[in-house]
């Protein structure tokens, strides 16, 4: 009898509403809670407008016939899925991706801030040890800028500048500028790439000092050329005192830049990088004196400086250009040649350099030359 009653006032209700002349479904007393399994209801509370979408009452509260559990609902059984295959594309579940996304974010980033997420997780899965860090640094966060502003708010912080103070302004420098992030893409593609001992993006993300130095030298750079240079000086610090880099913030940087170990480097205030850069260990960037204006050396696209190498002055490393470990640098270097030697000299000499064919910044090869420089190999 009370099924029969059930169902007369479910076939009453409806018809009601289909010649619209029924209550509101805002009514308190429009749809009964006996009509709702208590799946529904615990979905109702959290999206009210779960009961006007989706699939048919039928279906919401039938058991799944592919369910671990006869008795669970296909609510509860997608959900036993998502939490067993930890899908982070699921719309309508909990994920580590933003509910609603910014759609002014790039499919490129996107996609590496999800892969970053991705290897974050096998990591954990490798190491649980690192959970807290890597959930607080990676898997809590919702952008990729986010997680950056984080990362370097806490490796730049100390007891007198709060991690808090360097996020904000980290985070409003890098989400303003879409430029900066494009430009971080680039440099974590080109660790990944040109770097061996580099595993994974996170990776370089968490742990390569010479990646972060880059990236908060952006951020400096960007508050240099607002005029906010007091500022912009005391991240140069910070950054100095603790990747030991010292990169002056008026110093310009390309994109795909790779700082390979980055101990010991320095570039000064004028000096200029290009795109697709590759500088190891203990390289300086500088001047000849104490004069004021552009005084620092210009690195064209695609160079590769080796390790201890000295590029001294206003003087300019042509694209594609190679310049040997330990080399000083004190003159122009024709693009696509190779200098070595201290004071440097050209492979090939002055007149008729030898022309290398590959971008040096991209194969790291630093010692193709040498059966041309010398006859004496140890």
């Amino acid at each position: 009898m009370k099924v029969f009653i059930l169902q007369s006032r479910y076939l009453s209700l409806s018809v009601s509403l289909y010649n619209k002349a029924g209550p509101s479904l805002s009514a308190p007393n429009a749809i009964s809670p006996s009509f709702l399994s208590l799946t529904s209801l615990s979905r109702l509370k959290q999206n009210p407008m779960a009961a006007c979408i989706g699939a048919s009452r039928t279906a919401i509260t039938e058991p799944n016939p592919l369910s671990c559990d006869p008795n669970r609902s296909q609510i509860e059984d997608q959900t036993y899925n998502y939490v067993k295959f930890c899908r982070p594309s699921s719309a309508d579940r909990v994920s580590y991706v933003p509910f609603c996304p910014d759609r002014s974010k790039t499919t490129d980033e996107v996609d590496l801030w999800l892969k970053m997420q991705e290897e974050a997780r096998y990591d954990v899965e490798q190491e649980p040890v690192l959970s807290n860090y890597y959930y607080n640094s990676i898997l809590s966060q919702v952008s990729l800028e986010r997680a950056l502003a984080n990362h370097l708010s806490m490796k730049l912080s100390n007891s007198s500048l709060p991690s808090g103070t360097l996020f904000d302004v980290f985070q409003g420098v890098v989400v303003e500028d879409k430029e900066i992030m494009m430009a971080v893409m680039d440099d974590l593609r080109a660790v990944k790439e040109r770097d061996p001992a580099c595993v994974s993006y996170v990776h370089c993300f968490l742990n390569f000092k010479g990646f972060l130095a880059c990236q908060a030298h952006r951020v400096a750079h960007k508050l240099w050329s607002q005029g906010r240079k007091v500022l912009a000086l005391l991240i140069q610090n910070r950054v100095s005192e603790v990747f030991a880099v010292d990169i002056h913030p008026g110093a310009k940087i390309g994109r795909g830049i790779l700082f390979d170990h980055a101990t010991g480097v320095v570039i000064g205030e004028t000096a200029v990088i290009g795109n697709n850069v590759s500088i190891l260990h203990n390289v300086t960037l500088g001047g000849t004196g104490k004069a004021c204006g552009d005084r620092h050396p210009k690195i064209g696209d695609g160079v590769l400086i080796g390790a201890g190498t000295c590029i001294l002055g206003n003087i300019r490393i042509g694209e594609g250009a190679k310049i040997g470990a330990g080399s000083v640098v004190l003159k122009d270097v024709p693009a696509r040649t190779t200098a070595v030697g201290n004071p440097a000299r050209l492979i090939g000499g002055k007149d008729n350099p030898t022309k290398l064919d590959k971008i040096p910044s991209l194969t790291m090869d630093h010692t193709s030359h040498i059966s041309e420089w010398s006859d004496y190999v140890i």
